[in-house]
């Protein structure tokens, strides 16, 4: 488990944890678990295509993940929310299902998108999620009191002089970054259970926004170190167990 062909699967799942848990804060926060779930099934076309012209699947990822930023925004302009992102995310998924019925491997890359491939991670392929992660962190940092602000009143953000569109696009920027990252890890299906079950332990636990921030965060480490280490026995999807132990530790919060 830890041996050397096992550094680079568990340098990725510690930087997406990372990612997963800051950016889930406010998916949650928001009430934005739909879009933390059709952002990344509308991104994994992206990947399909890149394997279609053979080239590195985070470009896919990233520009699939802009189209559904794009395509979210615009939409909800004159609309509601929801129904904006539903939209989004069966135009995305209409092209997915043409990229992988050209492809020549079909069934095994379906099975890597839907549901992550972390073991198979190559050191070409930390560098785009190091810089991804940073970029993701730096800004979140450089947003968040009036992300923060806007995700609990955005009344109370736009009296003090905070665009609440603006703040919208930031937000949906930020977790389609996340996505892209988070996706060949966890898979598309449970990439948004990586956002959602640690944020909502953390919100279950406290209220004060640094303190859930860091324990969001410290709750997504601890759920894809356990992940990677039984994925590793069991030889089950990652995703799996990202989801099973998510959802446990959150009921757990109950008790």
């Amino acid at each position: 488990m830890f041996s050397s062909f096992m550094i680079n699967p568990w340098i990725v799942v510690t930087l997406v944890a990372i990612v997963a848990g800051l950016v889930g804060f406010f998916v949650v926060l928001r009430g934005a678990s739909f879009a933390a779930h059709a952002l990344p099934l509308g991104t994994f076309p992206g990947a399909a295509l890149a394997g279609l012209l053979g080239i590195n699947s985070f470009i896919g990822l990233i520009t699939f993940a802009g189209l559904g930023v794009m395509g979210i925004n615009q939409l909800a302009k004159n609309g509601r929310h929801e129904v904006a992102t539903a939209l989004t995310l069966v135009m995305l998924l209409s092209l997915g299902t043409v990229f992988l019925s050209l492809s020549s491997q079909y069934s095994q890359q379906v099975y890597a998108l839907l549901f992550g491939e972390v073991l198979g991670v190559s050191r070409a392929e930390l560098i785009p999620v190091a810089l991804i992660s940073l970029l993701v962190i730096g800004i979140t940092m450089r947003v968040f009191y009036p992300l923060l602000l806007n995700s609990v009143s955005a009344e109370l953000a736009e009296i003090q002089g905070i665009s609440v569109k603006k703040m919208e696009l930031w937000f949906l920027c930020l977790l389609a970054l996340a996505t892209a990252m988070a996706l060949p890890v966890v898979g598309a299906l449970l990439v948004f259970s990586l956002m959602v079950a640690p944020a909502a332990v953390a919100h279950r636990i406290t209220s004060r926004p640094i303190p859930a921030v860091l324990l969001s965060i410290a709750v997504s480490l601890i759920t894809v170190w356990l992940a990677i280490a039984l994925s590793y026995e069991t030889n089950w999807p990652v995703g799996f167990f990202v989801g099973s132990i998510g959802g446990g530790l959150f009921i757990a919060t109950f008790l």
